[in-house]
């Protein structure tokens, strides 16, 4: 009797213990990929699945957006700047039978293509691009990277860039020639004003010059600004139409000269 009693316990510890290794509990974010002597047989998940014992096996995988931190890479742009570039890369799984079977680590595998799609995508660009031009490098190393990645069933959402170190020297060239581009841009505004001032003085004399009693208004205005100088100097604006007027009388006519005899 005491032998029947052993044996069944012995029974109820094997069945507890075959159970307890056959039920596995996938979250609502997790999949599993069962394997059946060793052949893919099914992608299960999430809630409540039965494993066969030693028959199958199951990889757990994560559905959840992965981050990836893209180590600082040593780039040469296409205008001869080294510079360093680390970026971050957002992926998730889309399909994990593939991500399971086409790839032994898809985390290690993505890290090493972003580190080689960074480099190989910057070194085409010149230095101005790759810190005026983010948005648009981001965007293609982002297609570049899914458009590899597909074959693993990885989806690559985002890519951004997040240094670009400069070396020093470098650092001090730029600001030169931000200094001289602001210096071009002064000039170039200096110059407009002046040729816009010039042309508003040529339409002004125009317009003087269809009114002469505008000339006389003119004068005074002049008159009323030295009143109003309080400096020791005094400048007396003579109108042009009165040098004029004075010139014509002192000249004699033609008929009075003496005539010879």
């Amino acid at each position: 009797m005491l032998f029947d009693w052993i044996g069944y316990a012995v029974i109820g510890v094997i069945v507890i213990m075959f159970f307890a290794s056959a039920i596995r509990i996938f979250r609502e974010y997790e999949r599993g990929v069962v394997f059946t002597l060793g052949r893919f047989s099914r992608v299960c998940g999430p809630g409540f699945v039965i494993i066969i014992p030693v028959v199958q096996q199951v990889v757990r995988t994560d559905l959840r957006m992965f981050v990836e931190d893209v180590p600082s890479q040593d780039v040469i742009s296409r205008d001869n700047v080294s510079v360093k570039v680390n970026a971050v890369i957002y992926y998730r799984i889309i399909d994990p039978q593939r991500a399971i079977i086409n790839v032994e680590n898809y985390t290690s595998a993505t890290s090493q293509l972003a580190q080689t799609t960074l480099r190989s995508v910057l070194g085409k660009h010149e230095l101005d691009e790759m810190l005026a031009e983010r948005d648009k490098l981001n965007a293609d190393i982002q297609e570049i990277l899914d458009r590899q990645t597909d074959n693993w069933g990885i989806k690559v959402s985002n890519v951004e860039i997040k240094h670009v170190d400069i070396d020093e020297s470098m650092i001090r060239a730029i600001a030169k020639q931000a200094e001289a581009e602001r210096v071009r841009r002064a000039k170039i505004i200096n110059a407009e004003g002046e040729q816009q001032a010039a042309q508003k003085l040529a339409e002004a004399g125009e317009i003087l010059a269809k009114q002469p009693n505008a000339m006389q208004l003119r004068f005074f205005g002049a008159v009323h600004d030295i009143a109003g100088d309080k400096s020791s100097t005094i400048v007396f604006p003579l109108p042009i139409e009165l040098m004029k007027a004075l010139e014509g009388m002192t000249k004699k006519p033609d008929g009075d000269g003496p005539k010879d005899g």
